[in-house]
């Protein structure tokens, strides 16, 4: 369970004269679309100290620019925007490439700005297929990039406290992880069940990796194997999938994801002394996290934290390891071992096997 750095006292320290490095060297952004993503992504990368936003593009005409004056109208002019994704690859201003595309689309967009210098922060799921996770790493490799998966949560303080808990003991030995994940499905998000799930489409996709990857961090080892239950829409997407990761020795996950319960992003950890949970994962800015613990001698606490901006924080850290040459905290095993999970739990709610790694 890899420590999540305080990202902000790294960048932001201050000079021999006690005055904040307000001057420091802006890594320029692009984002190649404009899906829905943008209302927080945008903000957070216009707010980030270390980055400064210089194109959008859009397939539909005047949605790049409509998604700037909705989010960023102060930047109005001084933002490029584009009708053509290629476009915004052909512009030299462009450092780094946020790509919020449909799934399915990572592993031809991802490539492509990379061929073309690019550094690319890629909104999760990397790719539907670890065969892409693999050609995109060596694409990296080739151009001489970073490559990371946008899992904005793991940049929250609120997981930190977290680990610091799980290293005291509180709870002894994790056995057994609960992830929940859902939001009831809205007309402006039903684009969500267009593909099926063996191109992207479907809750397991879409809200599903969170519940696999929070599983895994609690765990911090590999699964074994996986089984698993969907419903399925008219298109073949799953609108609600629920399972089992099995992490061996007797280790378990049990998830659910859902397009049909109300809103929820919950991790909850059950040791040998104790129950640790993690209420909201999915945090709006100015939304307080908690973090409730109790233990088996009788002792309880809520505990509530000081807001973050998650969104903000991971722009931040990739920024910071473009500028200063630095390895992203999320890595390509990272996304390998989430996307082979989420194919295997796909595969077990298909055909009612246990299917194992």
């Amino acid at each position: 369970m890899p420590v999540i750095p305080d990202y902000h006292a790294q960048l932001y320290s201050t000079n021999k004269k006690g005055n904040p490095m307000n001057d420091q060297p802006k890594l320029r952004w692009g984002i190649l679309g404009a899906a829905r993503v943008n209302e927080r992504l945008l903000p957070a990368i216009v707010e980030a100290r270390n980055s400064q936003l210089v194109a959008i593009a859009s397939r539909r005409p005047g949605a790049a620019l409509e998604t700037l004056k909705k989010h960023a109208p102060q930047l109005e002019g001084q933002v490029a925007t584009y009708d053509n994704l290629q476009a915004l690859l052909d512009d030299d201003n462009v450092q780094a490439v946020y790509i919020p595309l449909s799934n399915h689309e990572h592993a031809e967009w991802a490539p492509k700005a990379m061929a073309r210098g690019k550094h690319v922060l890629i909104e999760k799921p990397m790719a539907i297929r670890v065969q892409d996770i693999d050609a995109i790493e060596a694409a990296a490799k080739q151009y001489n990039v970073k490559a990371m998966e946008g899992f904005m949560y793991r940049f929250h303080p609120q997981h930190a406290r977290v680990k610091e808990l799980l290293d005291s003991g509180l709870i002894g030995e994790v056995r057994a992880v609960r992830a929940s994940y859902s939001f009831m499905m809205r007309p402006a998000r039903m684009y969500r069940l267009e593909n099926d799930c063996q191109h992207g489409g479907g809750a397991m996709w879409d809200i599903g990796p969170y519940a696999v990857h929070s599983a895994r961090w609690c765990f911090d080892r590999d699964p074994i194997a996986v089984t698993a239950i969907s419903k399925y829409t008219e298109s073949g997407a799953d609108i609600a999938t629920s399972g089992v990761i099995d992490f061996g020795d007797g280790k378990h996950a049990r998830f659910d994801v859902s397009f049909e319960c109300s809103r929820q992003s919950t991790y909850e950890m059950i040791g040998t002394k104790g129950i640790l949970t993690c209420q909201a994962v999915w945090q709006l800015p100015g939304d307080v996290p908690v973090i409730s613990w109790s233990t088996e001698d009788g002792r309880s606490s809520i505990e509530r934290l000081p807001a973050a901006n998650h969104f903000n924080l991971e722009i931040e850290h990739f920024s910071d390891c473009v500028l200063n040459d630095k390895q992203p905290l999320l890595t390509f095993e990272d996304a390998r071992m989430n996307c082979r999970v989420i194919e295997a739990v796909n595969e077990a709610a298909k055909t009612g096997r246990v299917v194992k790694f």
